[in-house]
Formats: structure tokens, sequence, C-alpha cells
């Protein structure tokens, strides 16, 4: 890891924007910023942000969304864990919170402008990036993303093949809360994840 980015790693785990100077509301606890970044990776994954699982063990999808994601992917539990070769960064780097139904709340917005575009460059190696739900999707694919999820996830051959740079692979959130959106599409497992195994398998 170069020096700029251990300095830049260590700003972010010291962060309190959220709790200090929010954007509304603040972070109803004390921040514990969660991601893995190396310069020598090639794949990284951009989901949401920590549950409440993840806020407590400090280390990202440690809970039955990680395992889902990680049979998606066709890896094992190290190799899903190995900074070199996977970057894990999520929208927002701190659990948000419960909303008033006991569901996450979305990620908070100042990560993503005080850091993403500061963190992203040091990522020279990157030639895939995983778009974990819409967050992410939203501000990655920008103008590009189409209406819905499910149309973004239906198009991710232009995502992929179609770009200059790291390619793009747009899934839906690995939670159980989509098992109805993953029955319903069948062309997901059938097409998507076969092919997501075999880019994730060329780079590791």
């Amino acid at each position: 890891m170069s020096k700029s980015l251990r300095t830049l790693l260590n700003e972010i785990a010291a962060c309190r924007h959220c709790v200090d100077n929010p954007d509304g509301t603040s972070l109803p606890h004390d921040p514990n910023p969660v991601l893995r970044a190396d310069k020598s990776a090639r794949i990284a994954i951009c989901g949401q942000a920590p549950g409440t699982r993840v806020h407590s063990s400090g280390v990202p999808f440690t809970d039955p969304s990680g395992d889902r994601l990680r049979d998606w992917m066709g890896v094992s539990e190290e190799q899903f864990y190995d900074v070199q070769r996977i970057a894990i960064i999520p929208m927002g780097f701190c659990f948000p919170g419960l909303d008033e139904k006991g569901g996450d709340l979305p990620p908070r917005r100042e990560c993503a402008r005080l850091w993403h575009a500061r963190l992203f460059p040091h990522l020279t190696r990157l030639d895939l990036i995983l778009l974990v739900g819409n967050y992410a999707q939203k501000w990655h694919l920008g103008k590009e993303r189409k209406s819905t999820l499910t149309e973004t996830v239906r198009n991710w051959r232009q995502y992929l093949e179609m770009r200059e740079g790291p390619g793009y692979m747009p899934l839906p959130h690995p939670s159980w809360r989509n098992n109805s959106w993953i029955k319903k599409n069948s062309w997901f497992e059938k097409d998507v994840l076969p092919r997501l195994k075999v880019e994730i398998k060329k780079r590791l």
C-alpha cells in the first residue's frame, strides 16, 4: 500500500463528519468506517453501507448478505477478504442507523462527497467494479443508469463491455429482502451470475 493511500485511509478511519458537522440529522452513534482498499486490487465491490452486524465486527459483509454475495461471485472467504485482490468501498462507510420500521437507513451522503473522489484515483489497477444496489449504481453510472434497478441490471452487458476503464457489473443487493426479485427475474441467475463468476475468476 502506498504511503498516500495509507494516509487517506487513516483520515477516513478518523472521520467524524456525520457527528460533528452532519448534512442534516447527526449519525445516531459513534462513527465506525468500514472499507477495504489497496492499490493492487483489480476488483472493487461498491455497495450501500454497513449493517448492524458489520458495524459491530468492523469487517464488511460478515452477514448473510455477504454469504450470498460470495456465492454469486464464486469466491471463498479467503479470496473475498484478500484486500490486494478485492477492494470493498460502500457508498456510506458507517452504519447509518435504523428507520422507524427497523430497516437500515440510506447510506450517509457525506461519505461519497468527502472521500470517493479522493479514494478511487489510488486504485489504478481496478478493471471490474461491482455495483451492488441502487445507491452505488446511481453514483457510478450517473446518466447511463436506467430508470429502475431491474433495467440497469438487465443491461449489464452495456456497462461491462461498452466503456473505457474498469467494467461495471450492476447487481441487486444480496439481502434476503430481494428473494422475491431474484425469483421473479430468473434471467439474473441464469445469465448474469455465470458471467459474473467468469469475470471474477479472470481477475483472481
